[in-house]
């Protein structure tokens, strides 16, 4: 008996908790009495790009959500409260702060058992040992999925948010590399070198790069590997893109869901869904509908596309 898992990445940019002194606040003066609970002196900032990232999320209806760009567990948890109905609809959470100097981690949202959860952000790089190797961490989170009343299969999640091209591609590519490089070496060392792709696990997260051309790419040996698959080539060639940068008018892939190979063969007549309702209306190659109050860069719910599918467990 098999069972079908929605499984779904978003990089949800900056889903921050954070707030402002409000209009009028002399913030020298605000705390001489000590914290006042009965009286509000602070704004929370991105609400409104909040309510839109909320909208996207419960549009996506998945069963499973990795993230990237969150502040902490607590930050996701309010987001939880003020945008997706709370506990009851997603009530498991993994998250670990993780390396970026600008607090942005890797985290799970989950309507099933999250049943184990390992950091790797400890890990250092080969190319820079001062410094680690993961831009943020890769979160290795098991989810149990029933396939029925007698039987359960894990699911193992290996949550990404690569390097970024700031600087230049092919300056940042080699970081890239060996984080992509690295994740196929924790893949191999969990379920073995002989035929990982037998077991069910997904790549998952904003890798921030693209294929090619001509070896251009830094993680062009993780996605195209012969145990996982990149599921986005199953939609035609323009229908690909999952972000855009207005800087060159460049629409790409940098958002990608590598299902194990028997996972991704399971599911064999399925196809990914990539939802844009959210982006700004500068990304001007999507003509369709968009939520309300999306506006020309701001509010919007991120400059990437949450991408989904429905995976065949068991």
């Amino acid at each position: 008996m098999s069972t079908t898992l929605r499984l779904a990445t978003f990089n949800v940019e900056n889903l921050f908790a954070r707030w402002r002194f409000k209009e009028g606040v002399d913030p020298a003066a605000a705390n001489t009495r000590g914290w006042v609970v009965e009286q509000t002196r602070f704004e929370e900032l991105g609400v409104d790009d909040k309510a839109i990232t909320g909208a996207a999320v419960r549009e996506i209806r998945a069963d499973v959500l990795a993230l990237q760009e969150v502040e902490n567990v607590d930050a996701l948890k309010h987001f939880r409260a003020q945008a997706l109905g709370g506990r009851v609809e997603y009530p498991y959470v993994a998250g670990v702060d993780g390396n970026d100097p600008r607090l942005i981690d890797v985290a799970v949202l989950s309507r099933l058992p999250i049943t184990r959860i390992r950091s790797h952000q400890h890990l250092m790089d080969p190319g820079s040992p001062v410094a680690p190797l993961f831009s943020r961490d890769c979160l290795e989170v098991d989810v149990e999925v029933r396939e029925g009343e007698a039987k359960s299969t894990t699911v193992t999640l290996f949550v990404n948010h690569f390097k970024s091209m700031m600087g230049g591609r092919p300056e940042t590519r080699g970081k890239r590399l060996r984080q992509a490089t690295k994740v196929k070496e924790l893949v191999t060392g969990r379920f073995g070198s002989a035929a990982p792709g037998d077991h069910p696990f997904v790549v998952l997260g904003d890798l921030n790069d693209y294929l090619g051309p001509d070896g251009s790419s830094g993680i062009d040996g993780l996605v195209e590997w012969d145990q996982v698959e990149n599921v986005v080539t199953r939609l035609p060639e323009a229908d690909r893109w999952t972000h855009f940068f207005q800087g060159g008018d460049e629409y790409r892939q940098l958002d990608y869901l590598l299902p194990s190979a028997s996972l991704a063969e399971n599911s064999a007549g399925a196809k990914p869904e990539i939802l844009r309702k959210g982006m700004p209306l500068r990304a001007a190659r999507y003509t369709g509908p968009r939520f309300p109050g999306v506006g020309r860069d701001k509010p919007k719910a991120s400059d990437h596309c949450p991408l989904v599918m429905e995976l065949t467990v068991g």
